[in-house]
């Protein structure tokens, strides 16, 4: 048995971690302000983490799972706070983004593609590559994980249920355009099942690229979306020009990760259409956690 420091754990990607290793039968520590319900089977450790003092120096971790640092700050608060490297916690791995690749480097992009401003993601981009400086600067045997579009149960970000809310209402969906642009996904699980292999085999490589290696069309994307929830798209294509932010979850930004390192961790992912099925159905009993945004609104307004 394993003990384990997640940060967060009370939404999406953290929670599900957390719940994940606690089900594995890992001792699983959550660090939160205790601002929303607490995952199952994990022991609450309540605080900020900028404002830890010495809250956390009783304590000795096998690992830290860093779900929500996204600034160097953020790493480097939780650091002072947890002592020294090897004596106060094993492996440190930190989920970062696949927002730390420009926009204008060669694609796929591997995992020694040049880190640097992207336009679409902006700062979090930037912070994030600061996140894993500061990381590495002070733990240089720290793991880091660059996934695209995460999915799967207990995600709150109004995309997949966007869709769904559409295809319950029996909604024509509008697409940019022909809905050509291609997108890559990872289920959550998948990226447990990445974080559990580090800390089974410690392997030597320290920066991985997770996702699917397979991209999809949005088209593709919706129509399994739909078909998830039980019912068959009809897509309008929309070529007005209208910033498709307003009407549609996803900017028009087309990247693909090169992923072939991640075969030393997992040999396979989630389908996606197994993956939306899940997803669907964490979606039909807690619409009223996901964060909605305004798209079907505009849509009735502007269509």
């Amino acid at each position: 048995m394993r003990k384990i420091l997640v940060t967060g754990g009370t939404v999406f990607v953290s929670r599900y971690v957390s719940e994940y290793f606690a089900d594995k039968g890992d001792a699983v520590y959550v660090l939160n302000r205790n601002h929303r319900p607490q995952p199952r089977g994990c022991t609450l450790i309540e605080a900020d983490r900028h404002q830890l003092g010495d809250r956390l120096r009783q304590y000795v971790f096998d690992a830290v799972l860093d779900v929500t640092a996204y600034t160097g700050e953020d790493v480097s608060d939780l650091l002072d706070a947890l002592g020294d490297a090897g004596e106060r916690f094993g492996e440190y791995i930190l989920i970062s983004s696949s927002a730390v690749y420009p926009e204008t480097a060669p694609q796929p992009f591997t995992e020694n593609t040049r880190t640097g401003v992207n336009q679409y993601w902006g700062a979090y981009g930037t912070d994030k590559i600061e996140a894993e400086t500061e990381l590495l600067r002070r733990v240089p045997g720290a793991y880091i994980l660059r996934p695209p579009y995460l999915y799967g149960p207990m995600d709150n970000v109004y995309r997949e249920a966007f869709v769904f809310e559409c295809a319950d209402q029996n909604r024509r969906f509008y697409l940019p355009g022909k809905g050509g642009m291609k997108l890559q996904f990872f289920h959550v699980r998948d990226l447990c099942r990445c974080i559990e292999a580090i800390l089974d085999r410690h392997p030597a490589e320290h920066v991985y690229n997770v996702g699917n290696e397979e991209c999809i069309t949005v088209r593709e994307w919706v129509e399994q979306c739909y078909r998830a929830a039980g019912h068959t798209a009809d897509c309008v294509e929309v070529y007005q020009d209208i910033n498709q932010r307003e009407y549609f979850s996803f900017s028009d930004y087309e990247y693909h990760l090169d992923v072939s390192r991640q075969k030393e961790l997992i040999a396979d992912t989630v389908p996606l259409d197994e993956g939306l099925r899940e997803s669907y159905l964490w979606y039909r009993g807690h619409r009223d956690e996901v964060r909605r945004k305004g798209y079907i609104e505009y849509i009735d307004v502007h269509f």
